[in-house]
C-alpha cells in the first residue's frame, strides 16, 4: 500500500515493465475506486477487474469534495487495515490511499469538473455539489493512476451515467466497465452505510427493494403505475423517509413521462433512521 502519488505511479510502472517481461505486450491497468469500508460488493469489482486486466489497482480515499457540510465525512466508516488485508487476500497488492493533503495540497482545489444538469437532479438534487466533487477526484484518479480500465458498481447509477459521460466529453483514453449490484439474501443492497443500521432499521430498509421489484412487476401497465407500486412499498414503514423514486431513460437520465416504453432505470433513495441508502434497477416499461 502507498499514500503517495509519486510511489503508486512508480509501482504501476513497474508493474507494467514486469508483466512485459512475463511476455504480455501491452498490459492493461484496471482502476477499481472505492471510499474504503470494503464489503463483498467491492470485493466484486475487484474480481471483475482481475478478469479485465492484468494489473489492478484499488484506491481507497474518503473523498472529502463529495460531503456536504451536514453529512457524515466525518464518521463515514475507514477500516483501512482490514481493508488492505482483504485485498492481500484477493490477490491485489497495487492499493493507493492517499491522505486528503496528498490529493488536495492547497486543502481545496481551483479547478473542479462540473457535472453539469444531471448533476443537479435526484442525488445531486439532494445533495448539492456532490457530483462535481466525485468527477473531481476521479478525473484526478484517472490521470494519477493513467488505466485502461476504470470498474464502479452499478448501485451507484447516477455516478455510474455522469462518470462514463466524462470520460466521453473529455476524451479519457480508457474504458469505464459496470458490475452489477451485489445484494444481501434479503436483496438489500450492499453499502458501506448498511454497518450504521440497527436491527429493526435494517428490516425497515428492505422496503427499498421491495419497491424495485414492484416497479418491475407493474412495468407492463406503464410509468404511472410503476412509480405507484414503489410508493407502495415504502410510504407505509414508518422507518423510511423517502428522498425520490423516480424512473428515468437509462441514455439520457432524463425522467420519464406516462406513455414512454422501453427500458428505464428505476432510482431510489431514502433515508432511513439516520441512514441515507440509495438502490436502482433496470426495468422495462411496455
Amino acid at each position: 500500500m502507498t499514500d503517495s502519488i509519486t510511489s503508486i505511479r512508480t509501482r504501476i510502472d513497474e508493474a507494467r515493465s514486469e508483466a512485459v517481461a512475463r511476455g504480455i505486450r501491452k498490459p492493461r491497468v484496471v482502476l477499481v475506486p472505492t471510499m474504503g469500508a470494503l464489503h463483498d460488493g467491492h470485493l466484486s469489482l475487484v474480481r471483475e477487474a482481475q478478469a479485465l486486466g492484468d494489473i489492478v489497482v484499488v484506491s481507497i480515499f474518503v473523498n472529502p469534495l463529495q460531503f456536504g457540510p451536514s453529512e457524515d465525512l466525518s464518521t463515514y466508516p475507514r477500516t483501512l487495515e482490514r481493508d488492505t488485508a482483504k485485498l492481500a487476500e484477493a490477490g491485489v497488492h497495487l492499493v493507493f490511499a492517499p491522505t486528503a493533503a496528498e490529493m488536495y495540497p492547497d486543502g481545496d482545489v481551483g479547478t473542479r469538473v462540473t457535472a453539469g444538469e444531471v448533476g443537479t437532479i435526484l442525488e445531486g438534487r439532494t445533495r448539492p455539489g456532490h457530483f462535481d466533487g466525485v468527477l473531481t477526484v476521479v478525473s484526478k484518479l484517472f490521470h494519477i493512476v493513467s488505466p485502461d480500465v476504470a470498474v464502479f458498481g452499478e448501485k451507484d447509477g447516477q455516478q455510474l451515467f455522469l462518470v462514463k459521460r466524462m470520460v466521453r466529453d473529455l476524451n479519457f483514453p480508457l474504458e469505464v466497465h459496470g458490475v452489477s449490484t451485489v445484494r444481501a439474501e434479503d436483496g438489500l443492497a450492499l453499502s458501506s452505510r448498511n454497518a450504521f443500521l440497527s436491527d429493526s432499521e435494517r428490516q425497515a430498509a428492505l422496503a427499498l427493494s421491495r419497491a424495485l421489484e414492484a416497479a418491475a412487476s407493474a412495468g407492463q401497465q406503464g410509468v404511472d403505475a410503476v412509480l405507484a407500486a414503489a410508493h407502495s412499498e415504502i410510504d407505509g414503514e414508518a422507518l423510511v423517509e423517502l428522498d425520490y423514486f423516480a424512473a428515468v431513460d437509462p441514455a439520457t437520465f432524463s425522467p420519464v413521462d406516462e406513455g414512454y416504453t422501453g427500458p428505464v432505470l428505476a432510482l431510489v433513495a431514502a433515508r432511513v433512521g439516520t441512514t441515507r441508502l440509495i438502490d436502482n434497477r433496470t426495468i422495462v416499461v411496455s
